[in-house]
C-alpha cells in the first residue's frame, strides 16, 4: 500500500497553481488583494481536506486487510519523513531481483532492456507542463496576456504619455537656448523632409527655395549659421512669403526647429555643397562669413 502525500503539501501545491493561473489571466499580482482569489483558496483548501479525509478512510480500510508483516512494513515506511521518502522514490534503483521482474524478453549486443517506470519527478513535470500549456493557450486566446500587439500598444501609449509629461516639464526651446547637437541630425532630417523638402529638396540642394548647402544666403539676421537657420525657420523670410514663419505660426515647436537647424547645419558645414552641375540650385544672396559656434 502506497504512502499518500500530506494534505499540507497538497494545499501548498494548489495555492502555487492558483497564483500561476490567476497571474496568467490578470497579468499582475493585484489579484492577491481580491476576495475572489482568497475565496478560491479557501474553497480549494476545504476540498483538499475533504479529499484527505476520504483518503484516510480508504487507507484505514485497506490497512485492516494487510497481513501482520505488511502492516509492520507500512508503519515503518510511514515513519520516514515525507520529503526524504519522496527523494528516495525519485532516484530509486532496482535490486537484481526486481530487475528480473521488469526484464523485457529481447535485447541487442548483450544489452537487455528493462521495463522501468518513468521517474516521478519526470511525470510531475510532464503533467504540470501539460496543465500550464492548456491554461497559457487559453489565456493567450481569450485575454491580452503575452499578446505582442496588445503589449506593443500598451507600451506605445506609455511612451507617448512619458514624452508628453517630459515635454510639459521642460522649458520651450528658443533661439537663445537652442544649441547644435549631432544627435539631432537624424530626427532633423525627417522633420526637414516633412516641412522643408517641397521647396529645398530632401538633400537641401534647392528648388523653389534656395540652395542650403552652399555659403550664399539671402537673409543673414544672425551672426552664426545655426542661429540664423533657427531664426529663419521661426520667423520666416521678410523677402519671400513662401518661407513662412513655421515657429511663430505654431506649425513646429522650438525643439523641432532646433533639430531641423542641426540637419541644415550638417549639410551646409559637414558635407560638400551640391553645385548647379550636380543638380543644385544656383547661389542666391551674398556670401556669408559666419562666426564660429
Amino acid at each position: 500500500m502506497k504512502q499518500r502525500t500530506p494534505v499540507v503539501v497538497n494545499i501548498l501545491i494548489i495555492i502555487g497553481l492558483l497564483i500561476v493561473f490567476y497571474y496568467l489571466f490578470v497579468q499582475s499580482y493585484s489579484f492577491l488583494a481580491s476576495p475572489y482569489f482568497w475565496g478560491t483558496v479557501v474553497i480549494s483548501c476545504i476540498l483538499a481536506y475533504i479529499h484527505s479525509a476520504i483518503g484516510d478512510l480508504i487507507e484505514n480500510n485497506k490497512f485492516k486487510k494487510l497481513s501482520p508483516e505488511e502492516k509492520a512494513a507500512y508503519l515503518t515506511e510511514k515513519k520516514i519523513p515525507y520529503f526524504k521518502r519522496l527523494y528516495a522514490a525519485a532516484f530509486k534503483k532496482q535490486s537484481e531481483s526486481e530487475e528480473k521482474d521488469i526484464l523485457i524478453d529481447h535485447g541487442f549486443d548483450g544489452i537487455m532492456e528493462l521495463d522501468n517506470q518513468l521517474p516521478k519527478w519526470w511525470l510531475g513535470l510532464f503533467w504540470f507542463g501539460t496543465a500550464f500549456c492548456i491554461v497559457y493557450i487559453s489565456a493567450y486566446s481569450f485575454t491580452d496576456f503575452a499578446h505582442p500587439i496588445s503589449e506593443y500598444e500598451k507600451e506605445y501609449k506609455e511612451q507617448i504619455a512619458a514624452v508628453e509629461i517630459y515635454n510639459a516639464s521642460q522649458p520651450p526651446v528658443t533661439i537663445e537656448t537652442a544649441k547644435y547637437s549631432a544627435d539631432n541630425i537624424a530626427e532633423g532630417k525627417e522633420l526637414f523632409k516633412t516641412n522643408c523638402a517641397s521647396c529645398h529638396k530632401e538633400d537641401g540642394s534647392g528648388g523653389i527655395g534656395p540652395n542650403l548647402t552652399d555659403n550664399y544666403w539671402i537673409n543673414q539676421p544672425e551672426k552664426t549659421l545655426f542661429k540664423n537657420i533657427f531664426h529663419m525657420d521661426w520667423n520666416g523670410s521678410p523677402t519671400n512669403p513662401a518661407m513662412r514663419a513655421f515657429g511663430k505660426n505654431g506649425e513646429v515647436s522650438g525643439g523641432e526647429i532646433e533639430k531641423i537647424a542641426a540637419y541644415v547645419y550638417h549639410i551646409n558645414q559637414e558635407l560638400p555643397p551640391v553645385t548647379p552641375a550636380q543638380g543644385g540650385a544656383a547661389p542666391q544672396g551674398t556670401e556669408a562669413h559666419w562666426e564660429k559656434e
